[in-house]
């Protein structure tokens, strides 16, 4: 694609007379509820400016939000793009991930290899965060620039982090983007870019909500708009210093004016309900559990979804004796005050890093002849918990089972942890022998002997010291490993159907622990190497499948299919002669679901030497790896109905929309050899 023609005036707003023509234990364990839901009082309070019937607007071509809509269905109702025609897919444009007014600016400007960005389609126009964390604006039909967001201070703010997607709200002829970027939430119109100078301080408010000399905030995620504010999570380093540290807070700001409307204490504090999961006051110290990945709201009931992730330390919780709410929790929040409604907790004194990694799922189901109005979150340990999402209340039975306790001095493991009777796990589970990769006899011995240095057992087995003897325990094998199971790409639902199709992983991780240097830290014990564990002749130490995606009527609770994704190691030199199957890969990718299809990639490929793999290099897959390839699926069988070879991975999720009465699919890809884009497909 040449590079778009981009007329320099303030704010980037070019082709403008074209869009001005565009118009306590138990209490812990479950769901709590702190006020009665008051839909009567929620449909009066709605407000018909809002961002909201995002779904509707995904139904009607468009392509509302991050996740297509505030409840994060990954789902368009398009079909012109179907079974019988999807071969005939050929590329539309490029995008690059930079606009090149940017690289005029600073022929120097460096920014990630990686993309996890996608944009929203609103009003005939596209928007989505570049390299550097900026709004660009472009024709969704050409790919071709219609505005760039300047930086604060010209070329010195130029410097910045890419972040996952941008927000939209309107009232009006007032339609507004919302972005974060560094420590700042920016309110631009929606038309040219330019800054709200009503909103915060000419046009941002200030995130940097923390004491002075905490952390500099920092996210990655996407702002929710709900009614009328707009709820920021943040990302925290996990790597402690000490077991003191700031918590993750959760702050919410009005769409109008930018001012701060609500906090939530991730972590309650003094007077509040679950500092008795806190023993010895523990809570008053104890730091992070913020919201690093991404929310979702019914902005009918006008509740917030938050999966609240690890507090300090995330591998070892000595000094954090209890339950620990509201680490590893999803909670839901009321919008307007950001007042609890209700919460579970899925992980208990959290020490496998198993944070709730993706946005809650709204769906509404039928369950035993009754029409259920629920959320689902998918975790890393590979579970879907699935909630009346008015209530909190289990859609089925969530057990509390006793699991494996640790020997660290100082730890104190819940001795139970959750475990949903439906669905069934959707990805292996447990470091077990039964478990080990056995293709052959001599891949399988040696896997045993790979495991017989470490610390192996079921899900939520602990982690384990690391012994300073070579041939000692070296830590705790974990599966799911630390980034799933599920993860941030999350899990797309069906409406028409009830079916939720979920990407996984098998990665195995290694948790171990080392004595924590009294002088630089006072943590009794700190997280080792945390590395990825490869299995016998660089093969996975686990059963295939590496990468997978599983279909589950949430009607039912009950699996329908499950395919593996992508090739995987049957290529190998001690598995060619096998003539195996799919074996999957591990990239992590994201779904997306039209009527009839579901698109997915292979996920990202910057763990392979170099970004890609050479054709000549046999594959191995112990790190979690994607590959080229792109997909779809027959969503009913699982078939594969058409494949592409891209340059790179994809690093985002895919989403589509209708322009100019044509079905696009676009998805972002790349890697440390291939500069990243977005890509887009139609027909011709």
């Amino acid at each position: 694609m040449a590079s778009p023609t981009i007329i320099l005036m303030p704010f980037r707003f070019l082709r403008t007379a074209v869009m001005l023509g565009i118009a306590s234990l138990l209490v812990a364990c479950g769901p709590q509820q702190e006020a009665p839901a008051q839909e009567e009082q929620a449909a009066e309070q709605q407000a018909d400016h809002v961002a909201g019937a995002s779904t509707q607007a995904a139904q009607e071509g468009e392509w509302g939000a991050y996740g297509a809509d505030t409840g994060n269905t990954k789902y368009t109702g398009l079909d012109q793009i179907n079974a019988s025609n999807v071969a005939g897919l050929e590329i539309a444009w490029r995008r690059p991930a930079l606009d090149p007014h940017f690289t005029e600016m600073n022929p120097q400007q460096r920014y990630s290899s990686t993309w996890s960005s996608a944009p929203i389609v609103r009003n005939g126009m596209a928007f989505v965060p570049n390299g550097v964390g900026l709004v660009e604006a472009f024709n969704p039909g050409t790919g071709e620039t219609i505005w760039v967001q300047e930086p604060v201070g010209g070329v010195e703010g130029l410097p910045g982090a890419g972040t996952r997607g941008v927000a939209y709200w309107s009232e009006g002829d007032d339609r507004r983007i919302l972005i974060q970027r560094g420590t700042f939430l920016y309110a631009l119109n929606a038309d040219n870019g330019q800054p709200i100078s009503s909103f915060g301080v000419d046009g941002r408010a200030d995130l940097q909500l923390m004491p002075t000399g905490s952390e500099l905030f920092r996210w990655g995620g996407v702002p929710m708009v709900v009614r009328d504010v707009v709820v920021i999570g943040q990302s925290m380093a996990d790597t402690f210093s000490n077991k003191e540290a700031f918590r993750g807070d959760v702050h919410a700001f009005d769409v109008r004016t930018g001012e701060l409307r609500w906090t939530y204490n991730t972590i309650p504090q003094e007077g509040q309900f679950g500092t008795a999961t806190w023993q010895d006051r523990s809570w008053a110290f104890t730091g992070h559990a913020p919201v690093w990945s991404l929310f979702s709201a019914d902005e009918e009931l006008g509740l917030v979804y938050m999966p609240i992730t690890s507090s300090t330390n995330d591998m070892y919780g000595g000094h954090r004796i209890g339950d620990n709410l509201f680490s590893q929790s999803l909670v839901a929040v009321d919008a307007e005050t950001g007042d609890r409604v209700w919460h579970y907790q899925m992980v208990h004194h959290g020490l496998w890093d198993y944070d709730p990694p993706a946005a809650p799922i709204l769906m509404d189901i039928t369950v035993d002849g009754e029409v259920v109005k629920a959320v689902t979150q998918i975790t890393k340990q590979a579970f879907a918990f699935v909630f009346n999402r008015e209530t909190g209340e289990p859609i089925w039975e969530i057990e509390e089972r006793p699991v494996a306790q640790s020997d660290v001095p100082g730890e104190v493991t819940s001795p139970t942890q959750p475990f949903p009777t439906k669905p069934a796990a959707f990805d292996r589970q447990g470091a077990t022998i039964d478990n080990l990769i056995d293709f052959t006899p001599e891949l399988r011995a040696e896997a045993l002997e790979i495991v017989s240095h470490f610390v192996t057992g079921p899900l939520f087995t602990p982690p384990s010291i690391k012994s300073d003897d070579p041939n000692g325990t070296q830590g705790t094998i974990q599966l799911p490993g630390s980034q799933g199971g599920g993860d941030v790409q999350g899990a797309a639902f069906d409406p028409e159907t009830g079916y939720l199709y979920i990407p996984s992983i098998t990665s195995p991780f290694v948790a171990d622990l080392l004595p924590g240097d009294p002088e630089i830290t006072n943590l009794r014990y700190v997280k080792g190497g945390r590395r990825w564990v490869a299995g016998p002749r660089g093969l996975p130490l686990f059963k295939p499948p590496y990468g997978r995606v599983t279909v589950i009527d949430m009607n039912t609770g009950e699996h329908v299919w499950m395919v593996p994704n992508g090739d995987g190691p049957r290529d190998h030199p001690d598995l060619v002669d096998l003539n195996l199957g799919k074996l999957g890969v591990p990239g992590r990718p994201s779904p997306l679901l039209t009527k009839s299809l579901l698109f997915l990639g292979e996920g990202l490929t910057n763990q392979r030497p170099g970004g890609r793999i050479p054709a000549d290099m046999p594959v191995q897959i112990a790190t979690n790896s994607g590959g080229p390839m792109f997909r779809a699926y027959n969503k009913e069988s699982g078939e594969i109905v058409w494949e592409t070879e891209l340059e790179a991975g994809t690093s985002g999720p895919p989403i589509s929309y209708l322009h100019d009465g044509k079905q696009y699919v676009v998805v972002a890809i790349g890697d440390r050899l291939y500069s990243p884009e977005l890509v887009a497909f139609k027909l011709p």
